[in-house]
């Protein structure tokens, strides 16, 4: 069964705790702390597989989880690193929050390893608290917890064009004469169930891919039929092509259909119809009035720049035209993939991303702690007025310095963040 859309749940590794320990040997009776580090957690890493085209993979398992950090050891020994979990997923793959429908990664064009979520980091052994009044602190930081999120993922297939039309109306058909894709087809009203890709080869290294869109039927927008499953597809597609039955040989109007499919795409994304058009009249071998049937067509949607081919999917008459005018639409357009835009970001918009810890660690000394600064400070430039009032503004809004405050820090403290320590005055 085909599968464009899967619901998982992610988890990166928690971070290993640092460790306390003292050095002990044969005639060192008081050494000094040799607490090592906490091991990072094991990342979430999302990678595109070019051999796969569906989601059937995630259909069967739900829950993936990367490794936890290992613990710090004696004599300055660091923890093991957690082992990350790398998911392979099909090119045009978008990954979402499951609960806003906000998009996190749009897999179109990647070639690289996404890092969704980051383990967390190991905690700090009491090898890194030893000061001139507290020389054997019996303190050391604990990992950083683990991120979670449950996550959807939608497959959007890429291809240059979108073939679309209501049911048997002979797209498999046609893209089994234009390119070496060989979809099943049989005279029933919903034989396509998945997008079916083909790459048509023109002369002089022209070419492009195809798509099959499954039949799209009115109220598909508002999840009539299954057409709603699939109309996703086409949001990449940079040419629609629609093909509708010349010779209504069901007594369909195609012009009817035309204007049907538009208005069930509008509704759904109406950026589509900002694309370039074409309309294949099929079944041309099968009108009484050819001239007619066409001219009926074109009446209707070449005074708005959409041209009308007339052809025959079975006998191949009229495709090598249309072929060559879908290429010539095809480089007027961007060359680049339809890439959807970043929405949401795990490492701050992710409620289960992890608290920041705020814990006095020495006398007149206090520890601030979490991805979340580490991450903001990454990007942060404190050596810039804008970017140091940024900073405080961080503290302030995430309950920072109200937690200093009850923890009874005074002025001239010393509070550390990352690798970072700063004095505190009170504003």
């Amino acid at each position: 069964m085909f599968a464009d859309r899967a619901k998982i749940y992610i988890r990166s590794g928690k971070g290993g705790d640092g460790h306390i320990s003292f050095r002990r040997e044969l005639y060192v009776p008081d050494g000094g702390p040799d607490g090592g580090d906490g091991g990072d957690g094991g990342d979430v890493i999302f990678v595109v597989d070019e051999g796969q085209n569906t989601l059937n993979d995630f259909r069967h398992k739900q829950k993936y989880c990367a490794g936890n950090g290992e613990e710090g050891g004696k004599r300055r020994c660091h923890g093991k690193k957690g082992k990350d979990i790398i998911l392979k997923v099909p090119p045009g793959t978008i990954i979402k929050d499951f609960e806003t429908g906000k998009v996190i990664y749009d897999m179109a064009d990647t070639k690289e390893e996404v890092h969704l979520l980051k383990g967390g980091k190991g905690g700090k052994g009491n090898m890194h608290y030893a000061t001139a009044v507290m020389q054997a602190p019996k303190y050391a930081q604990p990992g950083q917890p683990a991120q979670e999120l449950w996550v959807s993922l939608e497959l959007k297939v890429i291809a240059d064009v979108g073939l679309v039309g209501f049911p048997n109306v002979g797209k498999s058909t046609l893209l089994s004469r234009v390119t070496n894709a060989q979809p099943k087809i049989a005279n029933y009203h919903f034989t396509t169930l998945n997008p079916n890709l083909g790459v048509v080869d023109l002369a002089d290294g022209n070419g492009f891919v195809i798509a099959d869109i499954p039949g799209i039927i009115e109220g598909a927008s508002e999840g009539v039929g299954l057409g709603i499953q699939f109309l996703r597809h086409i949001e990449r597609t940079k040419v629609i092509v629609h093909m509708v039955d010349a010779a209504s040989t069901e007594g369909r109007d195609p012009v009817a259909d035309i204007h049907a499919i538009n208005a069930e795409i509008a509704k759904y994304n109406p950026e589509i119809l900002t694309r370039p058009q074409v309309i294949a009249a099929n079944k041309i071998d099968a009108c009484v009035d050819v001239d007619a049937a066409v001219a009926a067509i074109r009446e209707e949607f070449e005074k708005d720049g959409i041209k009308v081919y007339p052809i025959s999917a079975v006998s191949g008459q009229g495709l090598k035209e249309l072929m060559w005018h879908i290429n010539e639409l095809l480089q007027q357009c961007p060359e680049e993939n339809v890439v959807f835009e970043q929405e949401f970001f795990p490492e701050f918009d992710n409620p289960n991303a992890g608290p920041i810890s705020v814990t006095q660690v020495a006398e007149h000394i206090f520890e601030v702690s979490g991805e979340r600064i580490e991450r903001m400070l990454g990007y942060t430039n404190l050596e810039s007025e804008r970017g140091f009032e940024f900073f405080q503004k961080f503290l302030k809004e995430n309950g920072i310095i109200q937690q200093l405050t009850d923890l009874g820090i005074e002025e001239g403290d010393t509070v550390r963040v990352s690798d970072l320590e700063f004095d505190y005055y009170p504003s």
